[in-house]
């Protein structure tokens, strides 16, 4: 397995410099989260780069974020939607807060992220209960156990047509355990259960290996 892994990693590693323009800005954003202690679980460069294409594809203006970390994610997002467009992310921490700020100001794209700061349960509950504008994508990369609310929440402020992003699904295959009852797994089976049985949502899911270990992404489109 740790062969397999490693080359995984070359992989992903090929494959984002053929690909990927991952700038300076980038780049510093993920070292200036590992230099303030944060742990080292954001979205790699080239799926950094796959959320980016499938925010232009979609078409998506308004963005919201669930999980913030050191706002590498939110950097490759913002920049999707250009200056027309907005993301709102959402940390419950502080420190990640205020690390992030830094870095998405840093990348110049400071006056497109809106950073709220606290339980996103609460605080997307806010944005659904004063009628916030519909977002046209929302990624969801926050703890696992509580992704079947998350995606509740998240087709309250969603229209038809939005997409819906739900990131570390597969958990090294963890999911399909039935012996294995993690909070975070239970969480993420509740998740992709609903994504499959909910008449508002078409959706589909794909595994991954890289970097990361082995992984996946779940995607919906509100109907």
């Amino acid at each position: 397995m740790a062969s397999a892994e490693q080359g995984w990693s070359e992989v992903d590693a090929y494959l984002a410099g053929e690909l990927v323009e991952e700038d300076a800005a980038l780049v510093a954003a993920r070292d200036r989260g590992r230099e303030r202690g944060l742990p080292p679980i954001e979205v790699t460069a080239t799926q950094g780069a796959f959320l980016a294409l499938l925010a232009q594809v979609s078409g998506a203006r308004r963005v919201l974020e669930i999980g913030t970390l050191a706002g590498y994610s939110t950097i490759w997002l913002a920049r999707a939607v250009g200056g027309a467009g907005h993301v709102t992310t959402v940390e419950i921490d502080p420190r990640h807060a205020e690390v992030a700020r830094e870095n998405v100001d840093r990348a110049g794209v400071g006056p497109l992220v809106r950073i709220e700061v606290g339980r996103a349960l609460d605080v997307v509950a806010r944005l659904a209960d004063r009628g916030a504008e519909p977002y046209d994508l929302v990624f969801v990369d926050a703890d696992k156990a509580n992704m079947p609310a998350y995606l509740e929440l998240a087709l309250r402020v969603t229209r038809p047509g939005s997409v819906i992003v739900g990131d570390n699904v597969v958990r090294r295959g963890a999911v399909v355990d039935p012996e294995d009852d993690d909070p975070d797994v239970v969480g993420v089976r509740g998740f992709l259960h609903a994504l499959g049985s909910d008449p508002r949502l078409t959706a589909t899911a794909l595994q991954t290996v890289g970097a990361k270990g082995w992984d996946g992404f779940a995607i919906a489109r509100v109907t």
